[in-house]
């Protein structure tokens, strides 16, 4: 959706407006891997932890495209199968595990991803 509003090309939704959906940006994912790594083993109750940042609905990030490209031409036309995929997927992700063990926390919420990270990095690469 964002990249096809930044080049100026319409977009189909594949999934309901309703639909939500754990997102986190890069610099987060590898903190949170730098983080782990970095634990002092015996503070570790796991192998594996979930990790999240935010959970935007389809219409949420529609939205915000929107803010930053008034023109994007976007819409919603679920595909049956696809749906039913994004379906399975949880809403959200339980990551208390990580924040208790090893002190995890995102440094990007919705806002902060989508202004200072995502939209100047997509329209970095579309300007050009």
């Amino acid at each position: 959706m964002l990249h096809h509003a930044a080049q100026g090309v319409p977009y189909a939704c594949f999934v309901r407006p309703d639909t939500r959906l754990p997102f986190m940006v890069m610099p987060d994912a590898i903190k949170s891997l730098l983080q782990l790594e970095a634990a002092p083993r015996e503070s570790l109750s796991k192998l594996v932890y979930n990790v999240t940042s935010f959970s935007p609905t389809a219409q949420e990030f529609y939205e915000i495209v929107r803010k930053h490209f008034p023109k994007a031409e976007i819409s919603f036309e679920p595909h049956l199968a696809r749906q039913g995929i994004v379906d399975t997927w949880p809403a959200d992700v339980d990551d208390s595990t990580a924040r208790q063990d090893w002190g995890w926390s995102p440094d990007y919420d919705q806002t902060r991803s989508f202004d200072e990270y995502l939209i100047p990095a997509i329209r970095q690469r579309y300007s050009k």
